[in-house]
């Protein structure tokens, strides 16, 4: 269990980066995402085929289909927060996309049946409140107004891909990050080949960032990342993943220089000290385990 909380955390603060290195790439949204999830699909593909382990993904019969539907939800999710990045910045962006953790929290009890104690739901309150904060009181105009929609659906997508990921039990560690990755490229490639058009060039300066995004970002993280989540409780997944969000705005203010404004400062305050709040409760009141997923 503590190597999990080690391995989620470091793959969120990776995240983090996500939003900054993608600054440094001339590519549209979606080219970044495919060119992201090949390199890294890639990557995991060759480390897995040089452990010489068998697949599982062939022997879970129906529950392969969880498999599948993450991975796309993911590949869909990537496309449309890179898309965010691009129109209303990395913070607000990151913000946006992490309202899917309360999604997944307020499913929880339906789709995990685990408990949802009362400090909790006071700690996600705050955090509800934050998020109207960062979002709902920012003026929507032109290509804002699309950016916002693109990270809240990002964010819907996010829930679909953490719900059907924990459902998919029998594949776990690397493969499981490799069919993840397999399939989100799947997705993203299906539609990079129907809205692109012409040659897909890349410059020389966005060689480099592109690499990394890929290896490092995208497959040493989507592996740390899945190897954990499987062994966690699911309102734990939801409440440290606002560790990215923190780490973002952190990146984002340093790197890019984005500013948000006093009541946005506010809401992010509301929404990181409520995922605290609640992560702490959940410590004192562990809710029920997944069956067959820890022991």
């Amino acid at each position: 269990m503590k190597r999990a909380y080690i391995l989620y955390i470091a793959a969120l603060v990776l995240f983090g980066t996500n939003g900054i290195v993608a600054s440094m790439i001339a590519l549209p949204s979606y080219e970044i995402v495919f060119a992201r999830t090949v390199i890294g699909g890639l990557f995991l593909v060759a480390v897995f085929a040089a452990r010489r382990k068998r697949p599982t993904l062939f022997s879970l019969g129906r529950r392969a289909w969880f498999v599948v539907l993450s991975g796309a939800a993911m590949g869909a999710s990537w496309m449309l927060l890179f898309e965010a990045y691009r129109l209303i910045g990395v913070s607000v962006s990151t913000l946006l996309y992490y309202c899917g953790p309360i999604i997944v929290m307020a499913l929880a009890p339906l789709v995990f049946k685990e408990r949802v104690t009362a400090v909790m739901a006071v700690g996600f309150g705050a955090v509800l409140i934050g998020m109207v904060c960062v979002n709902g009181l920012t003026p929507l105009s032109g290509e804002a107004s699309w950016g916002f929609a693109c990270g809240i659906l990002s964010a819907v997508l996010y829930a679909v891909m953490v719900i059907a990921n924990k459902k998919a039990v029998g594949v776990e560690g690397i493969e499981n990050a490799m069919w993840q990755l397999v399939f989100a490229c799947v997705t993203v490639g299906a539609f990079t080949v129907a809205n692109h058009t012409g040659e897909l060039l890349v410059s020389a300066s966005s060689i480099a960032p592109l690499l990394f995004l890929g290896v490092v970002n995208t497959g040493l993280g989507c592996f740390w990342y899945f190897s954990a989540i499987k062994r966690l409780p699911a309102q734990s997944v939801s409440i440290l993943g606002y560790l990215e969000p923190l780490s973002a705005l952190a990146f984002s203010a340093v790197f890019l220089g984005e500013q948000l404004l006093v009541v946005q400062i506010l809401g992010a305050a509301l929404v990181l000290g409520g995922a605290a709040f609640g992560e702490l409760a959940s410590r004192k009141n562990p809710p029920d385990r997944l069956p067959g997923i820890d022991k």
